[in-house]
């Protein structure tokens, strides 16, 4: 039990972008970074999501209506900002976001990140009715005896997160959710040791069953 809660307090998430699984705790040097740079500018942040076509997948306002593309608005700013440097670096991988990070400066990151995060998420819901119990046991309990922590652990009971440590999931997109931890579990997300280790413990059903009940929570 004791190993248990130790990866339960350092595991975290997520989904998507999310999740966007959201995915890893805002490293401590991020979070130093962030906090010695100049202060974020919420106004130039729209500019830059608008300008550089953010919008175009993630709708004006963050909130995706693409289920394959993570809603953004209310994340938490460091959070938005670790996957932004980590998808310029190369530390996460994809094709699309890597090329939109590259035209970011770190300020850009810093003003598009605390827009995102004063922009209220619309909520969602779950779609599966047959899955929802186990989502919700998984969720609120984890998996015992596969040593699966308990998401709501690190994600808070209402899927809020944790700001600075651990993302937003609550309200997100279940398909954005469930590819996320499909890629961390097969090893296509590689930018949080913690979540790779928790997906691996997931099987198809398990990862569809939480994620549509993420969905629903607010």
């Amino acid at each position: 039990m004791k190993l248990f809660a130790s990866l339960l307090l350092f595991t975290l998430g997520g989904l998507a972008s999310g999740f966007s699984f959201a995915a890893d705790p805002a490293a401590p040097a991020s979070i130093d970074r962030v906090s010695a740079k100049s202060k974020p500018d919420i106004a130039n942040g729209e500019v830059v999501f608008n300008g550089k076509s953010c919008a175009a997948c993630h709708s004006a306002d963050g909130n995706s209506a693409i289920p394959a593309n993570p809603k953004l608005a209310q994340q938490h700013p460091e959070y938005l900002v670790k996957q932004l440097q980590e998808f310029k670096s190369g530390k996460r991988k994809s094709p699309v976001m890597s090329g939109m990070a590259a035209m970011l400066s770190e300020q850009e990151m810093r003003d598009v990140a605390w827009f995102l995060g004063s922009k209220p998420i619309k909520p969602g819901f779950a779609k599966d009715g047959d899955l929802v119990t186990l989502g919700e046991r998984i969720y609120r309990g984890g998996i015992g005896d596969r040593n699966v922590p308990a998401c709501a652990g690190c994600h808070s009971p209402n899927g809020a997160g944790i700001p600075i440590q651990y993302p937003r999931l609550g309200g997100q997109h279940a398909e954005y959710i469930a590819a996320q931890l499909t890629a961390f579990r097969d090893g296509a997300r590689l930018n949080s040791v913690p979540m790779s280790g928790v997906a691996a413990r997931l099987n198809d059903r398990e990862i569809k069953a939480v994620s549509d009940y993420i969905a629903g929570l607010h």
